[in-house]
């Protein structure tokens, strides 16, 4: 049991009555014990945060063309934060200059690319934004954190549909081409 005593001390004055000081006892059991419950039950009743994973479908071995050309946004990650996209065919977009080189900005970024596709795609195509799928290729030269970037844009997005899949022969040089 926790205690606190304080002595009371006796006064004499001359002439005067003597008054009799009894001792202030304060138990602290009851607060401890308060304090403990107070500190169970917040323990207890908190949310304790879990890990959020993302869900990565990836696709069965095979031929990526099966895929309609005209709703895929293909991303090429490349080194300096810097992302190489063309729509549909490389060598139809080559011809028809739907490709380009951005990055990561608020502004101009890969999200507006994404939701330029979207839209356009709503406006033309059977089935609209839910068709499109975005084709990840991440160059040797990209880092872990584009790679993680790209797939945030994806979520931010709400593309619901992507998959990784490695570069051809034919990317490569039109990458290294590509000022």
């Amino acid at each position: 049991m926790a205690e606190l005593t304080i002595q009371a001390g006796h006064t004499r004055k001359r002439g005067g009555r003597r008054s009799k000081k009894s001792s202030t006892r304060v138990d602290l059991t009851p607060m401890v014990d308060l304090g403990f419950l107070l500190i169970t039950f917040f323990i207890l009743t908190t949310t304790w945060s879990k890990p959020h994973a993302t869900n990565l479908n990836m696709p069965a071995k095979g031929d990526s063309s099966a895929v309609g050309r005209e709703a895929a946004l293909t991303l090429v990650a490349l080194g300096n934060d810097k992302i190489f996209y063309y729509h549909g065919d490389l060598g139809q977009a080559l011809k028809e200059g739907r490709f380009g080189i951005t990055g990561y900005n608020i502004n101009g970024g890969i999200g507006d690319i994404i939701r330029e596709k979207q839209a356009a795609m709503d406006r033309s195509y059977n089935g609209g934004r839910k068709e499109m799928i975005l084709l990840f290729k991440p160059t040797p030269e990209a880092s872990y954190k584009n790679v993680i970037s790209m797939l945030d844009e994806a979520l931010i997005n709400q593309v619901k549909r992507y998959a990784f899949e490695d570069l051809t022969p034919e990317e490569k040089r039109s990458v290294e081409k590509t000022p």
